[in-house]
């Protein structure tokens, strides 16, 4: 039963290895600190919601044989609004990923100072992290052999890795089972916890992730019957993506500390309440979880490119390597060196923002298109779910775009 249960897990894995990079875990990190377990539910939210507009992307590469941007030009008859739409995905994903890999980066470097110290060379002018340049070099290492199951494989031992250190990280703080469950059906809210709320689902549902799945199941997977399997690997793996953010939560809803808010505060009130033990396991999550989205966000980024000009997203081509190889050297050079490009950040979050309503109604759009997807079109009860996501996340885009601008 196992080795038909890991048989047909392939894709999932990746997705959620994507989602929990080190912009969750401090989202959650502050959650928790902040607010307890009263906002389990944002959570848990959050990851059925990602799970439904995931499964619409499954749809549309199992049924479909597309990427969504293949989709997107096929089906949009105005060339004005399919060229504007194309544009915004393009700079959205490939500026977002680029921007936010540097912290993806730093996120598993932080996991790697805590383990082994901190490893700098000083130069000139600033000052080398060495460990961000390993980190780097094995990211390009394992894409360069271009292997869908190596990449696969890896990623997935990393999520198990990740999801031990982190659930015994938070068993070591003896949670009550009670508390839990009434921080996942409480819907508690105040205004102050609305900005946490907000970060919660943005980081859980993340756009470039609609992507990198489409074209990912189509890997693995070629017949319509592949898609009950594809769509419980994709229950199963967002399930643990969300049961790693939870006890992230928890871990840190146990601090007692009056002040954490980056995750080397986390270590730190860890470390003085139960040991350097679960201190390090917490690194080693942190660690497989940088070194995850260090890895996938530069390949859904050459995903998307591929798809927006109509190229070869073959793993060995040379226009799909040279896009990954840039945003990886890109984080690896901004991480290593410590300079904070404040403005391009900014500009990520905001096109972003703009990007996330706008393909989740599209995706909603194309998995009622019978041309597509045939008899597996969504139903009505599919498609007011669908649109009550849209709406979230029209909302949850308007906030973070006036935020940003704030």
């Amino acid at each position: 039963m196992l080795n038909k249960l890991f048989k047909n897990l392939g894709p999932g894995p990746l997705i959620a290895a994507a989602f929990i990079g080190p912009g969750t875990v401090t989202v959650c990190t502050l959650a928790g600190f902040n607010f307890g377990l009263d906002l389990l539910w944002a959570l848990l939210f959050a990851v059925i919601a990602a799970m439904i507009l995931q499964s619409m992307a499954v749809k549309i590469g199992i049924i479909g044989r597309k990427s969504i941007t293949q989709a997107i030009k096929d089906e949009i008859r105005s060339p004005l609004i399919k060229y504007l739409i194309i544009t915004l995905i393009f700079v959205s994903i490939l500026i977002g990923n680029t921007a936010y890999e540097a912290g993806n980066i730093s996120g598993a470097v932080l996991g790697l100072e805590t383990l082994f110290g901190v490893f700098k060379i000083d130069l000139n002018y600033f000052s080398l992290n060495i460990h961000a340049v390993i980190i780097g070099f094995l990211a390009i290492s394992l894409l360069w052999i271009g292997k869908y199951k190596i990449i696969e494989r890896f990623l997935i031992g990393l999520v198990i890795i990740m999801s031990i250190a982190f659930f015994f990280t938070a068993l070591a703080t003896m949670p009550s089972l009670f508390d839990i469950i009434m921080g996942l059906f409480s819907f508690k809210a105040t205004g102050d916890s609305l900005l946490t709320i907000i970060g919660l689902v943005g980081t859980t549902i993340v756009p470039y992730n609609l992507f990198l799945h489409a074209e990912l199941v189509k890997e693995k997977w070629t017949y319509p019957s592949d898609l009950k399997n594809a769509l419980k690997d994709l229950i199963i793996s967002l399930g643990i993506g969300g049961m790693i953010s939870l006890s992230i939560i928890v871990t840190a809803s146990s601090i007692k500390s009056t002040d954490v808010n980056t995750l080397s505060d986390l270590a730190l009130g860890l470390e003085s309440v139960f040991g350097n033990f679960s201190k390090q396991f917490l690194a080693i999550g942190l660690f497989a979880a940088g070194i995850t989205s260090t890895i996938t966000a530069p390949l859904a980024a050459a995903y998307v490119v591929c798809g927006c000009f109509g190229l070869s997203a073959d793993l060995k081509s040379q226009h799909f390597r040279l896009i990954w190889i840039c945003i990886i050297l890109f984080g690896v050079f901004i991480s290593a060196t410590g300079i904070e490009l404040i403005f391009i950040i900014e500009f990520a979050q905001i096109t972003n923002g703009f990007l996330l309503p706008i393909i989740s109604a599209l995706l909603l759009w194309l998995v009622n298109n019978s041309k597509i997807l045939g008899k597996f079109k969504n139903n009505n009860l599919q498609n007011a779910i669908g649109f009550a996501i849209v709406l979230l996340a029209t909302f949850l885009s308007l906030r973070t775009i006036f935020l940003s601008f704030q």
